[in-house]
C-alpha cells in the first residue's frame, strides 16, 4: 500500500500492486454510476429501459437467460444496489482483504475475489435449477453483488490466520475464524428464506474461500488462469515509456599520449555484502506487496531485518 485508505482508493489504478484499492473503487464508482442512470431514467419515464439494462448486468439463475448474456457472470459481482448492501460489503472487503494480501499479495487477492464470485453463481445456478424449490421463481430470477466474493475473502482470511482477532463493537477482540463460521451459519439457515440466492451464492463463495487456500498450502494455485488474464491486460494498458540503455565507450589511450600517476582513478570502496542497499530494499517491499512476507527467501528476510534495525 502507498499512504492513507482515501489516498490509495482515489489513485488505486495509477499504482500497482494494490488490487484490493482497485476492486473496492471498481464497487464504489459502479455504485454512483448505476444510481444516477437510475435516477435519470425513472425522472424521464424510462424506467422499464432502466430495468432491462439493469438485468443485463445481474446474474440470471435461468440457463437459456445466462447464454444470451455471458459476461454476467463477472459484471454481476460489482453491481450493487441498496446503500447498506455495499456498504457492508466494502467494509468486509476492505477489513480482511487487507489480511489476505498482507499473507498472499495483490494478485492472489483479486484471484479469490474473483473465483470466490465465479462459485457463488455457480451454485446458486445449480440450485435454481435442479431444486423444486425454486422451479416457480426461476425464470424470474437475478443476483447482483460482492457478496459471494467477499465470503471467499472473509473465509481465506479465517482459513489463512485463524487466530487472527478483531476489537468489535461491544465485544472486544473476537478471533476471525469465529466471525467466519458465524457467517457461514447464517448464510446456511438463510439459504431457504426470502434471498435464498444471495444467501447460496454466500455460501458457494465461502466454500471457495476455504478450497483456494487449502491448495494454496498444497502448491496449487486455482486463480492462474485468472492472474494470467490480469497481465495480459496490464501490459496492455501500461503506458510507462520504455527505458532505453545507452553504454559509454571505453576511453583508450594510444602509445604517444602521457600517462601520469594522476590519471589513474582511486578504486572504488567494495560494498559490504552483508548490507543490504536501498534498492535491495525496495524490491524486496515489492515482492512483498505482490505474493506476501511467506514468498521471502531466508537471505531475503535477513536484509529486511537487518534494514529495520537502522
Amino acid at each position: 500500500m502507498y499512504g492513507g485508505f482515501w489516498d490509495n482508493l482515489r489513485n488505486a489504478f495509477k499504482h500497482s500492486n494494490n488490487s484490493l484499492f482497485k476492486l473496492l473503487a471498481i464497487n464504489i464508482l459502479v455504485f454512483f454510476v448505476m444510481a444516477v442512470f437510475r435516477v435519470l431514467f425513472l425522472f424521464s419515464g424510462a424506467g422499464e429501459l432502466y430495468q432491462s439494462f439493469r438485468a443485463l448486468l445481474m446474474m440470471p439463475a435461468d440457463l437459456n437467460a445466462y447464454i444470451i448474456q455471458p459476461w454476467s457472470l463477472l459484471t454481476y459481482m460489482f453491481f450493487h444496489e441498496g446503500i447498506f448492501h455495499i456498504l457492508f460489503n466494502m467494509l468486509f472487503l476492505y477489513w480482511f482483504g487487507l489480511l489476505v494480501h498482507e499473507y498472499l499479495g495483490s494478485r492472489k487477492l483479486t484471484n479469490l475475489y474473483i473465483l470466490g464470485g465465479i462459485a457463488g453463481a455457480v451454485l446458486y445456478v445449480v440450485m435454481y435449477n435442479i431444486s423444486p424449490y425454486f422451479s416457480d421463481v426461476l425464470a424470474n430470477s437475478r443476483m447482483l453483488g460482492a457478496s459471494a466474493g467477499v465470503y471467499a475473502i472473509v473465509v481465506g482470511a479465517a482459513t489463512l490466520a485463524p487466530n487472527t482477532s478483531f476489537h468489535l463493537l461491544l465485544l472486544g477482540p473476537v478471533k476471525i475464524k469465529y466471525i467466519a463460521i458465524f457467517y457461514v451459519i447464517i448464510a446456511f439457515v438463510n439459504s431457504a428464506g426470502s434471498n435464498a440466492g444471495g444467501e447460496l451464492a454466500h455460501l458457494g463463495g465461502a466454500a471457495m474461500g476455504f478450497l483456494y487456500i487449502k491448495q494454496l498450502q498444497k502448491g496449487k494455485d486455482w486463480g492462474i488462469p485468472i492472474q494470467a488474464i490480469g497481465i495480459f491486460f496490464e501490459k496492455l494498458f501500461d503506458k510507462k515509456p520504455k527505458v532505453k540503455v545507452s553504454y559509454r565507450k571505453k576511453k583508450t589511450f594510444t602509445a604517444s599520449q602521457s600517462y601520469t600517476a594522476s590519471d589513474n582513478p582511486k578504486p572504488t570502496p567494495s560494498v559490504k555484502t552483508g548490507e543490504p542497499t536501498q534498492e535491495e530494499i525496495d524490491k524486496i517491499l515489492d515482492k512483498i506487496a505482490e505474493r506476501g512476507y511467506e514468498a521471502l527467501s531466508k537471505e531475503e528476510k535477513r536484509k529486511l531485518f537487518e534494514f529495520s534495525k537502522k
